[in-house]
């Protein structure tokens, strides 16, 4: 395959994949795709799917109904091939409390089978995109929140993946520390060409230049530029669009989300 066509092939493609739960459907015929070297917000209230999708995406959960692929890497039946470009951050915290920024990172980076030099070269790189190469020999403990987010990340990185999944990632930090890790990823996906996933219930976290997904109650009501999908509903921005996609009309019920 020459690089053209190469460069057109999706970071992650989602095609007709439902789940449920019993008899509950929580994800109905779902199907979206993220684009090489793009930001795409999957937006969606608690409930939604978000989460599910994401357990599928990394084999948490079996594939029952539909595919999903990862740079053309069926993940049900090339699993090592799609994951290797995998990186995630789920929304429950997975670093150890009690030892250093560097033992986590070089634990991760055994887990994926790369050599002790290679793993401090690649930990100096990913340390300093996320603008936390003073940290390393910090108890993880010590850090804030809002650090602990960005090791997170640049654990995720370790092993230089193409694609990102991040599920709420902001979730519990302050508005400083969520535009700071908002910056930090949305600079990894335009100049590190990585594509990414980003899932949250805030609207406000999608940018003008996004692409945006609309998932609720297991279903994708919208999927495409920010500005396309405020077009096609008619609406005044992606607030009102996603009050016209969803019916949910009370903002305090969006932010009550968390």
């Amino acid at each position: 395959m020459n690089p053209l066509d190469l460069a057109r092939i999706p970071a992650l493609e989602v095609d007709r994949v439902s789940h449920r739960y019993g008899a509950r459907v929580a994800l109905n015929d779902v199907s979206l795709t993220v684009r090489q070297s793009s930001f795409t917000v999957l937006l969606g209230l608690n409930g939604a799917g978000k989460s599910t999708l994401f357990s599928l995406i990394t084999r948490l959960y079996a594939i029952r109904s539909g595919q999903i692929r990862i740079f053309g890497h069926d993940v049900a039946r090339e699993p090592g091939a799609a994951l290797s470009k995998l990186g995630v951050v789920f929304q429950s915290r997975a670093l150890d409390i009690d030892i250093s920024v560097r033992q986590n990172l070089m634990y991760h980076a055994a887990l994926h089978g790369i050599a002790n030099k290679r793993a401090a070269e690649l930990m100096v790189e990913v340390l300093d995109r996320v603008a936390m190469s003073d940290r390393s020999r910090d108890r993880v403990g010590n850090l804030s929140i809002g650090q602990m987010r960005r090791i997170e990340i640049a654990r995720a990185l370790l092993h230089q993946p193409r694609l990102l999944l991040l599920d709420e990632p902001t979730v519990g930090l302050d508005i400083k520390a969520r535009a700071d890790i908002l910056d930090h990823v949305r600079r990894l996906s335009t100049v590190g060409g990585i594509g990414v996933l980003w899932a949250t219930h805030l609207i406000d976290e999608a940018g003008a230049g996004d692409d945006v997904v609309v998932l609720h109650k297991g279903n994708v009501l919208a999927h495409g530029g920010v500005g396309d999908v405020i077009a096609k509903s008619g609406a005044a921005d992606l607030r009102d669009a996603f009050t016209r996609l969803t019916g949910v009309a009370d903002r305090d019920e969006m932010e009550s989300a968390t």
